[in-house]
């Protein structure tokens, strides 16, 4: 799924917090959901405007962005 699909942030939504693309649900409220100890179904179930698909692949696209940092960190410690 392309990032895009996943989500985006426009001025004019919420002051440019990045969103689900097609809601207003901004992409925190997964990640403030998952810290909570709630679990994906229930942040679906509070927020049925987000599909599943963009729900995991916003986890894999900030995963994979953070997994990315770790060399460069690595490289600059050393």
């Amino acid at each position: 799924m392309d990032r895009a699909d996943v989500y985006h942030s426009h001025s004019g939504i919420l002051s440019g917090t990045p969103v689900f693309t097609g809601t207003r649900v901004p992409v925190d409220s997964l990640v403030h959901h998952l810290r909570t100890g709630s679990t994906l179904d229930a942040f679906l179930d509070d927020f049925p405007g987000v599909s599943r698909e963009q729900a995991e692949a916003f986890l894999a696209l900030a995963l994979n962005d953070a997994l990315a940092l770790v060399p460069q960190e690595a490289e600059s410690v050393a």
